[in-house]
C-alpha cells in the first residue's frame, strides 16, 4: 500500500509538491508548474492557504518507516 509523504529529496519549499509526484509517479515540475496556474487563476490566497495546510497534514517521511 503506498503512502504519501513530503519529499526529502525532491523538494524546492517544504517537499509537498514532490511527495505527490512521487506518489502518483508523475514529474513534480509537471505538478509545480498546474500549481502555479492555479495560483494565478485563483488571486494566489487559496492556493497559498491550500499549501500551508498540506505541510502541516502530509507527515515526513522517517527512516524508521518502510
Amino acid at each position: 500500500m503506498k503512502h504519501l509523504y513530503r519529499s526529502e529529496t525532491n523538494k524546492v519549499l517544504a517537499g509537498v509538491l514532490g511527495g505527490l509526484g512521487e506518489y502518483f509517479d508523475v514529474d513534480p515540475v509537471v505538478l509545480r508548474l498546474a500549481f502555479v496556474f492555479l495560483l494565478l487563476a485563483t488571486a494566489i490566497v487559496p492556493g497559498v492557504i491550500a499549501y500551508i495546510a498540506a505541510v502541516f497534514i502530509v507527515p515526513r517521511k522517517t527512516a524508521a518507516l518502510p
